[in-house]
């Protein structure tokens, strides 16, 4: 794909409890990054809460925007195409930032490109190594999604693996909330695994019967809720350290065969993590290590990058620009849709 120069992309991100804007130069460098986060108003809850995450969008989407131009000393004349977020996401969360960006595109006659939630997390990549070009094949990890993409170029992907059940990122959430810790619980216990033993329980690897790349993680935090639930009846006190450990350390272990598996049958020799749990510190650090012993190129975002953020829809949005694949002002938001085309 032939490189044009000097293209900024304003970017809107508001697919979950992050409203976000950024605006991005020629795909790979970040002039600004603005998150507004409703982690603490959904902690009350336990969880996302659509409703209220729509209206603080609402109420967000403005001042994020007016600081992400601010901030790379920029103005809306000096864009040349607004990215968007459209899909996959709470619906009424995405078409926030759609109306947002669509009302941007027509006021001011700017191209309109719509970015896929997934796509976005994988170009996070393209900011933090701006060596790094297709192909490759990315672990795409959070909370709502597990997915094993071979990305063959700009724009063409192709889902090798992916959950049967729970997405990993969901099944540390709830395997935090069963042991107490607040929201959002990934985050808590990958804490808490740091001064723990991985090897104090057995747990269970699932597999998937005929499909060598796919997870299946419901069995496994269900093994470990059990565990939970049997010994508080029991009176048996746990060591919450090694619970998490062990629960973390098996979740990896499942990521890792079928991500290392897969990257060796397609003879693909540059490997790329992405999502929310692409920051959990042992799955950053055990992949590394992998890498490293095999001769495989290892590819992470910062951490700062692995959860929702415009940056990376600003990334993918300069490529889909490229490509020439502008939306129209009927641009809808999806709750669920396809990363293949």
């Amino acid at each position: 794909m032939r490189e044009i120069q000097d293209i900024n992309i304003l970017a809107i991100e508001s697919s979950c409890d992050e409203t976000a804007a950024a605006v991005v130069h020629n795909g790979r460098e970040v002039r600004s990054n603005i998150i507004s986060s409703q982690i603490d108003l959904h902690k009350l809850y336990g969880g996302v809460v659509p409703e209220i995450a729509s209206r603080k969008h609402i109420e967000k989407i403005n001042q994020v925007i007016e600081e992400a131009l601010k901030e790379a000393d920029t103005t809306l004349d000096e864009i040349d195409a607004i990215g968007v977020t459209y899909g996959p996401g709470l619906v009424g969360a995405l078409l926030v930032g759609v109306a947002e960006a669509k009302a941007i595109a027509f006021a001011k006659n700017k191209p309109l490109v719509g970015v896929h939630h997934i796509e976005g997390h994988i170009s996070a990549n393209y900011v933090e190594n701006k060596e790094l070009e297709p192909p490759f094949v990315a672990l795409v990890v959070s909370g709502g999604h597990t997915h094993l993409v071979k990305v063959n170029d700009y724009g063409e992907y192709e889902i090798v693996g992916r959950t049967r059940d729970d997405a990993a990122g969901e099944a540390f959430d709830k395997a935090a909330r069963t042991m107490g810790m607040p929201y959002p619980g990934g985050i808590a216990l990958d804490k808490v695994a740091e001064d723990g033993d991985p090897f104090a329980f057995k747990l269970p690897r699932p597999t998937v019967s005929g499909s060598q790349y796919d997870f299946s993680f419901s069995g496994l935090k269900t093994a470990v809720i059990n565990l939970i639930h049997n010994s508080a009846q029991k009176g048996i006190e746990l060591n919450k350290a090694d619970v998490c450990a062990s629960f973390r350390y098996a979740v990896v272990d499942c990521l890792k065969t079928n991500f290392l598996k897969a990257a060796e049958d397609l003879k693909v020799d540059k490997l790329v993590i992405a999502g929310g749990v692409s920051a959990n510190r042992l799955l950053r650090s055990s992949l590394q290590e992998e890498c490293d012993k095999h001769g495989l190129a290892f590819y992470m975002p910062e951490k700062s990058l692995c959860g929702d953020n415009a940056a990376m829809v600003g990334s993918q949005g300069y490529y889909e620009f490229l490509s020439g694949n502008i939306a129209s002002t009927d641009l809808n938001a999806f709750a669920t849709m396809s990363i293949e085309l």
